[in-house]
């Protein structure tokens, strides 16, 4: 199982699966990552935490932690 926290920078992914539950998971679909949406990776902070996405036409910050909850291919 691949998650967006495994994912490199200049890939671009599409979520499979989210996991979580109750309002973690309706924080991260409200942020518009929903199954089926292709997420690019964008840039990764030096330490490694957040990430910037670009997704459905705006850039996005994500914890690892929450990333970490994405399943991609």
């Amino acid at each position: 199982m691949k998650t967006l926290k495994d994912t490199k920078v200049g890939e671009t992914v599409t979520v499979k699966r989210l996991h979580g539950e109750g309002p973690v998971k309706r924080r991260i679909m409200d942020m518009g990552i929903t199954k089926g949406v292709e997420i690019h990776v964008r840039k990764v902070a030096p330490l490694g935490d957040p990430m910037e996405l670009n997704l459905r036409g705006y850039e996005l910050s994500v914890r690892k932690a929450d990333a970490e909850m994405i399943e991609v291919e």
